[in-house]
């Protein structure tokens, strides 16, 4: 089925009103699940050229290579991002370990900013470099630093669109410059601001990673992970992939993904998390627009607490990432903030007093979350290395959902209660 043309439609319908690549037999409105591994062929020509790809319209042949529920919602994403190739995968780590895995090698380095998401760090500084793979961190404030740290081996410049937990908002367009000029990639992990307050490629972002367990899973619900190529970079410049054909549908890095990569790695997203994945991206900009303007209300609320030592969020006016949040969010960054207290053994108190808000680790959950980062994420790195992360024992990370404002508010004042 020919797909319409909607780039005149608004976000969410965009989304909601995405075609089936092919038409259902029964004409449901909403993709069916399609909960099995194979897919029968009418005979040996057709299921070899489908295998081959000599298809005008590529059938699926197995699940853990392409599946249509997993299609569906991948299709949904391109509606919502605008980018060229999306691929589901089963986490968000999936997203970001098949992503270097793609265009990293041995000798090769990855520049980015060592205040990571705690697996995203592990990633990178223990489990690439058995590979032969090097991480280069730099403060991602400073353009000549960057600029610095790069040479004919760099990968990728990669770094989280907001940092988990510190908050951090690095110059995408003015990094997207001097990556542009050294033909070096840009990925990143744009979880923490869902598509509509975010436009990656106007921000200069070549490859996005998501965790679609956050916002896109519609209240925690499944596992999930996309990676979405917007096909602004130009492979040849990368050693891994400067020999890989690009296709009429597929760039260098989209055809080495899903040809190899992903297939060899088998990190499939399974068809019901697809399905109900696809769901949640219906009621997103609702869910997201109504978290962040929960988020700086409470934010607003917790600096005027005087137990409250410290709090985190880019919209505040106490924010140094005010000015480049409001340009690139449009004033809506999210629904994560941070908090600070006098001790750990504070927030141990305050957090076990909370009656609303669930002592749980995820974001974007339709139910409000708190943790003690240095404590769980980051718990098992050595104190050394929570340093270079700047992860702070007192800090506790707030994922805002979408119970009333003034509850929560409550559930604050009463848990903050117990520390006189």
């Amino acid at each position: 089925m020919a797909q319409k043309d909607t780039r005149n439609e608004k976000f969410s319908t965009r989304i909601i009103s995405e075609k089936f690549r092919k038409e259902d037999v029964h004409g449901a409105i909403s993709m069916p699940i399609y909960r099995n591994a194979a897919f029968e062929f009418p005979n040996s020509e057709s299921i070899a050229n489908a295998f081959q790809y000599k298809e005008d319209i590529a059938s699926h042949t197995y699940t853990r290579i392409t599946n249509p529920t997993v299609e569906n919602l991948e299709n949904k994403i391109k509606a919502a991002s605008g980018a060229d190739d999306v691929m589901m995968v089963a986490s968000g780590m999936a997203a970001i370990s098949n992503t270097f895995f793609t265009i990293a090698y041995a000798g090769s380095n990855i520049v980015t900013s060592p205040h990571l998401f705690g697996n995203t760090f592990s990633l990178f500084k223990f489990t690439l470099a058995a590979f032969g793979v090097e991480v280069r961190f730099v403060n991602t404030d400073n353009l000549e630093e960057i600029a610095s740290a790069i040479d004919e081996n760099t990968c990728a410049f990669f770094c989280e669109l907001i940092t988990n937990p510190h908050l951090e908002i690095a110059n995408l367009p003015e990094i997207s410059k001097i990556l542009k000029a050294r033909n070096v990639p840009m990925i990143v992990d744009t979880t923490i601001v869902a598509w509509c307050g975010f436009d990656a490629r106007a921000a200069g972002v070549d490859i996005e990673v998501v965790s679609t367990t956050k916002y896109i899973s519609g209240g925690a619900t499944t596992i999930g992970g996309a990676i979405l190529d917007y096909g602004t970079f130009d492979w040849k410049h990368n050693k891994r992939l400067s020999s890989v054909v690009k296709t009429d549908t597929m760039s260098q890095f989209s055809f080495k993904l899903k040809r190899e990569i992903a297939r060899n790695i088998g990190a499939a997203m399974d068809p019901e998390t697809a399905s109900l994945q696809a769901l949640g991206m219906e009621t997103l900009q609702l869910r997201f627009e109504r978290m962040s303007a929960s988020a700086y209300q409470l934010a607003l609320f917790l600096s005027h607490q005087q137990k409250v030592v410290k709090v985190g969020y880019p919209k505040l006016d106490s924010s140094s990432y005010k000015s480049i949040s409001d340009r690139l969010f449009s004033g809506n960054p999210g629904a994560m903030l941070t908090f600070s207290l006098e001790s750990k053994e504070a927030c141990y108190k305050f957090m076990d007093k909370l009656q609303i808000i669930r002592r749980a680790t995820n974001l974007f959950d339709n139910k409000t979350l708190i943790i003690h980062p240095e404590s769980t994420i980051y718990g098992t790195f050595s104190p050394e290395m929570k340093e270079v992360m700047g992860i702070e024992s007192n800090l506790m990370r707030l994922s805002v959902g979408l119970e009333d404002i003034s509850d929560l508010q409550e559930d604050i004042i009463n848990a903050l209660a117990i520390l006189d």
